[in-house]
């Protein structure tokens, strides 16, 4: 079947929106309940608190880490979620035990991931529950996320190691960000704001291109000079690797959220046309790994970045008037793509996580066409801001 490429201008003209009908066309009941029944079996073969599913190895085998692994607190975030849709208190005593098991790396000073780790568990505990046990957790974390800022470069650095790069800042970075603006409002540290928009500022100003697309990796001198733009997880500098797009939308919506600042909402809106306009993405709306990936289309997907990119869409159509239907209804495609068999697992398979075929690093050769717990983490976040897009 040729596929058919809708202009933005045009997409914009669709007036069956979704937003009109009076339910939900993705069936989040059961796509929960499938949810439920594999992290019931994932709790079931995890009993060790000190090994945190990640993914699956090559052989099929799962992938477990340790805390200190960057994506350590998307569990306790899922199994957050679960709660939140199920009410069930077993998921609620679940997820305050893999929480609390990743409570050590609030001293963590070797890592800008501190969001993921901390606040993905952590934050949605206490939104959750009022626990004020989840506050201390959040805000020693978030001081030490702070230490990585340096008013030298203007920026959070990402890793302290990375080939030449004195000063590397990758896209990821954005996603930190709601950790300190939370940590600002409650403990009243100004200080903590102010890092979280000049970083979002600098890298407005130095990550992306005419086009609204990202680069991953900009290496930075004093004086926020930026010495080099390149790439570590996309198919080439050039390009647009999409988690890492995934991740600007993302950010980018959360920034005009947190401050109300308009160019926030112009760089999302970019970003998201960007997107939703690309050439290359598929007619089911879920990415290839990478925009410019060198043989489409016998590329991998990326069923992350369709969760992220779903999860930030339906976020920025509250915020916008005039593409409103445009952002919900592509993010519906989505939902309805990674809920359907081609990305959801069956009951028992795919080592008991949610979704399949996602990348994580091909030009490392790591995590390619597999699960990753991330995935799941941020379609359940879409799923349930779906659901409250209906008045649910």
């Amino acid at each position: 079947m040729k596929k058919i490429i809708l202009p933005f201008i045009l997409l914009l003209s669709i007036t069956t929106s979704a937003l009109a009908q009076k339910k939900p066309v993705i069936n989040i009941d059961q796509a929960f309940d499938v949810a439920a029944k594999q992290y019931t079996n994932m709790l079931a073969s995890h009993p060790d608190i000190t090994k945190f599913p990640q993914s699956t190895k090559k052989d099929g085998t799962p992938d477990n880490r340790n805390s200190a692994w960057w994506c350590s607190g998307f569990f306790g975030g899922s199994l957050w979620y679960l709660f939140e849709y199920t009410g069930d208190t077993k998921w609620k005593t679940a997820a305050d035990k893999w929480t609390k098991a990743v409570e050590k790396e609030k001293y963590n000073t070797s890592t800008h991931d501190l969001g993921f780790m901390l606040y993905c568990p952590f934050g949605n505990g206490y939104r959750l529950t009022k626990n004020e046990a989840y506050i201390e957790p959040i805000l020693t974390g978030a001081k030490s996320l702070a230490t990585r800022f340096d008013p030298k470069y203007g920026l959070i650095k990402s890793w302290d190691k990375h080939a030449d790069c004195e000063y590397p800042v990758i896209i990821d970075n954005m996603m930190n960000l709601e950790f300190l603006f939370w940590a600002a409002k409650q403990s009243k540290d100004k200080r903590l704001y102010d890092i979280a928009v000049t970083h979002a500022d600098n890298t407005l100003m130095h990550h992306f291109r005419p086009d609204f697309s990202s680069y991953h990796v900009v290496c930075y001198l004093p004086g926020t000079k930026v010495f080099r733009k390149k790439t570590h997880q996309g198919a080439a500098d050039s390009s647009a690797w999409a988690r890492g797009q995934a991740w600007a939308l993302y950010g980018y919506t959360m920034m005009f959220r947190e401050t109300k600042n308009q160019k926030y909402l112009q760089q999302a809106e970019g970003i998201a046309k960007f997107i939703i306009n690309h050439p290359n993405l598929p007619e089911d709306k879920i990415p290839y790994w990478d925009f410019n990936a060198p043989n489409l289309p016998n590329e991998e997907r990326d069923a992350s970045a369709g969760a992220i990119f779903a999860s930030a869409l339906l976020e920025l159509s509250t915020y916008s008037k005039k593409n409103k239907a445009v952002y919900f209804n592509t993010a519906e495609k989505m939902l309805l793509s990674l809920a359907s068999p081609a990305y959801t697992a069956k009951i028992s398979e795919n080592n008991n996580f949610i979704l399949k075929h996602s990348v994580g690093h091909k030009p490392g050769n790591s995590e390619i066409n597999t699960p990753i717990v991330y995935a799941d983490y941020y379609y359940l976040e879409a799923l349930l801001r779906y659901q409250k897009s209906f008045g649910k």
